[in-house]
């Protein structure tokens, strides 16, 4: 209701993660808001897999800040997490945010993740096991997962068709030994491609 007097069309609702894949897969929306705890298969699951199949920026929404949440979320290709007290103004926002391509984080989770990082000495990230077998095209896919690009953006970009990248992204898991996008784009990040 909130997201529909500000504009935006709601093509579907489900009730467990099952319900979700299924809505995401008929309807393709740009963005879908997922709740981390359901019954049967969990939020973090159904959206590794709505990812997996296709161009949806999902936004995880939970009750809870737990750090458990948000990095299982984020490992599972979400392109955001919001706490589920979000305003009416923050959830349009982030909506729209996320279908712009930014990434969307509570301000708590935020702090929290901020809290966490300054007080964590750095890391000096590895270049990825296999990025030597990838091709320059497939490199250039990877850096523009790695800048956040859906897979129609990096066909729009590169100008090749939606199925040549998703043979390059598919390729460039197999190779890599990766198994979803935040995956892709860490390993993008330690490459230094993205």
């Amino acid at each position: 209701m909130i997201l529909e007097l500000a504009g935006i069309e709601v093509v579907g609702e489900a009730r467990d993660g099952d319900s979700a894949v299924r809505a995401a897969s008929r309807y393709r929306p740009d963005v879908v808001l997922m709740d981390l705890r359901m019954p049967g298969m969990d939020g973090a699951e159904a959206t590794r897999r709505i990812v997996a199949a296709g161009d949806a920026r999902v936004i995880a929404l939970t009750t809870f800040d737990v750090d458990q949440n948000v990095v299982d979320a984020l490992r599972a290709g979400a392109v955001g997490f919001l706490l589920k007290d979000v305003t009416s103004e923050g959830l349009v926002d982030a909506v729209r945010r996320a279908e712009a391509g930014e990434p969307i984080v509570a301000p708590a989770v935020l702090a929290r993740m901020m809290d966490h990082f300054a007080t964590r000495p750095p890391e000096q990230p590895r270049p990825p096991a296999g990025l030597d077998e990838l091709s320059d095209r497939e490199r250039d896919v990877l850096a523009m997962i790695g800048a956040g690009r859906s897979n129609a953006e990096i066909a729009s970009e590169l100008f090749i068709s939606m199925a040549t990248v998703k043979t390059h992204v598919r390729h460039i898991f197999a190779k890599l030994g990766l198994r979803d996008r935040a995956q892709a784009v860490v390993a993008a990040r330690d490459a230094r491609l993205g």
